[in-house]
């Protein structure tokens, strides 16, 4: 017979405490985005250039890599705030 707990939701106390968040390394996860965005950059224009419609897809493409420096930019500024305040 499978057994339920309830008292989490009946008594708020009894739930075990949350844990800490994990720190990760953004910076990575956004350098790798912009890099494949870069990359489909490129190969969209090198198609564009060879007679291939695909100049919504540049667009696209660019947009992505402009989105992923501005977030490298953003990671930049946000650690150094945490490096500034000393919880890193």
């Amino acid at each position: 017979m499978m057994k339920l707990k309830f008292a989490p939701i009946i008594n708020p106390d009894a739930c075990r405490p949350a844990p800490k968040p994990v720190r990760v390394d953004l910076r990575k996860v956004f350098l790798f985005g912009t890099a494949m965005w870069a990359v489909a950059l490129v190969v969209s224009a090198i198609l564009l250039f060879a007679g291939v419609p695909a100049l919504r897809v540049l667009i696209v493409c660019a947009a992505g890599t402009v989105i992923g420096v501005m977030m490298l930019i953003w990671e930049h500024f946000d650690r150094w705030d945490y490096r500034r305040l000393g919880a890193d």
